[in-house]
């Protein structure tokens, strides 16, 4: 990762910044166009941030001023464990800072905010498609096999 760039947590000030990357990674995933995130999710993803009642974490990695990537995070109960665990939620980083270590330091710096708020274990789903970040991923952390479902309701 370049010296010149910091992962720190984010801040109202950020929202210029973080707003493009969060429309090109839900864009990754296809939410764009008809299929994009309403407006109101955005805002209220973005809320989110800076509610107390309602905690998602958020780190930013910055270079010189502009913000580059971007990692959320929440932690709740398991079931199969005594202490909380930490779903990562969401991981991007500009396309022209791609293949810089920027990805594994936000990992790393959720992997460490979640040691701090004791926590037993980080994990995260991404689709299998996603070859770019498997290759991070599949040296940062262990697959475990599992097959995601949903039910939309």
């Amino acid at each position: 990762m370049p010296d010149t760039v910091l992962i720190r947590p984010i801040d109202r000030e950020d929202y210029a910044g973080w707003r493009p990357l969060w429309d090109d990674y839900n864009a990754f995933y296809g939410r764009i166009g008809e299929t994009a995130l309403a407006e109101g999710v955005t805002a209220a993803t973005w809320e989110r941030f800076f509610d107390p009642e309602r905690p998602v974490w958020a780190l930013v990695a910055c270079h010189e001023g502009q913000v580059v990537g971007l990692v959320h995070y929440l932690f709740h109960p398991s079931t199969n464990r005594l202490r909380d665990v930490c779903y990562l939620h969401d991981l991007f980083t500009a396309q022209s800072f791609r293949g810089q270590g920027i990805g594994r330091e936000l990992i790393s710096a959720v992997y460490d905010a979640a040691r701090v708020a004791g926590s037993s274990r980080v994990y995260w789903h991404t689709q299998i498609s996603n070859a770019s970040g498997r290759a991070l991923y599949d040296k940062v952390a262990q697959h475990k096999e599992f097959i995601v479902y949903t039910h939309e309701l």
